[in-house]
């Protein structure tokens, strides 16, 4: 009996020790990723449905591999919401490097067609738009950063010749 508690007080102190140590783990103070749209290819368009392939870049500021396990999305063209939703795809990204990654989104844009035709209506003007989310982060224990980028397209720019 009395080895039974030596044992179970051992293994006690070990995962004590051990938890202490694993908190140290997710108190650093180091920057956060950084998300951007690079950019936005036009894969079908038809009346009802509008297919597209959001390329996005994230940059690693940090001196260790970054894992990143799933971007949550929202992007705003003006007040319209444009595009939301969930991509599930880990990679990781080298210490103090970028990586490429590309999102596949299929919409209905139809409900929104008179707003959107105001906004480009003056194809050689700025267009607002809002890229807002979250990215999971981390192998084991996931960590979340928070996304909020602003900038104009012009869809001039967008229109092949």
């Amino acid at each position: 009996m009395n080895t039974r508690r030596r044992a179970l007080q051992l293994f006690t102190l070990l995962l004590f020790l051990g938890l202490g140590g694993c908190a140290s783990w997710f108190s650093d103070d180091l920057p956060d990723p950084q998300v951007h749209l690079v950019k936005v290819k036009v894969i079908r368009a038809n009346l009802l449905e509008q297919k597209f392939l959001l390329h996005f870049r994230v940059d690693n500021p940090n001196d260790r591999d970054l894992t990143v396990r799933a971007l949550e999305y929202r992007i705003h063209l003006g007040d319209i919401l444009l595009a939301e939703g969930e991509h599930e795809r880990w990679f990781t990204v080298g210490p103090k490097r970028s990586a490429y990654f590309k999102v596949p989104i299929r919409t209905n844009l139809w409900p929104k067609v008179r707003d959107l035709v105001k906004l480009l209506k003056k194809a050689d003007q700025p267009i607002p738009y809002r890229l807002e989310g979250e990215m999971k982060t981390g192998l084991f224990i996931a960590h979340h950063v928070h996304l909020a980028r602003n900038g104009v397209i012009i869809a001039a720019d967008l229109i092949p010749e």
